[in-house]
């Protein structure tokens, strides 16, 4: 499953130059994956009284072209590369078919410790299927 978040460019997101301020990127991608996990039917807020926490442990990221006030901007996220008790996102941030910023986000698992934990079943079963379902 590729998912998809809509935004607009607001003028508080960018700077003098009317550029999207890069830390703000971060902000856009983040939304995206929290729309993803609760699309594929994950409550966090249910994970948490559960002591489970997702957690970006890991961010790669390209800016490789600006976007700018009043942009319409799409997110997309994927997941791959599930283990134990992480798992990567890919994902995108286009203007329109152009890709403005490529990004890699390792997710990982964390209990009410601060440890890395496994997967829950039910979780994994969900994330599996989001998975699964962008294979060709």
């Amino acid at each position: 499953m590729i998912h998809h978040w809509p935004l607009r460019v607001y003028y508080e997101d960018v700077d003098l130059a009317a550029i999207v301020y890069y830390a703000n990127y971060l902000k856009y991608l983040e939304r995206g994956r929290s729309e993803m996990v609760r699309a594929a039917g994950i409550s966090q807020l249910d994970m948490k009284a559960a002591g489970l926490v997702f957690a970006v442990r890991r961010v790669e990221a390209d800016y490789l072209k600006p976007a700018r006030y009043d942009d319409e901007l799409i997110v997309e996220t994927r997941v791959d590369r599930l283990k134990g008790a992480s798992f990567d996102m890919p994902q995108r941030i286009l203007r329109g078919d152009e890709v403005l910023m490529d990004a890699r986000i390792r997710v990982v698992v964390l209990n009410s410790q601060g440890r890395a934990a496994r997967l829950p079943a039910d979780i994994r079963a969900k994330v599996t299927a989001i998975t699964a379902s962008d294979s060709p």
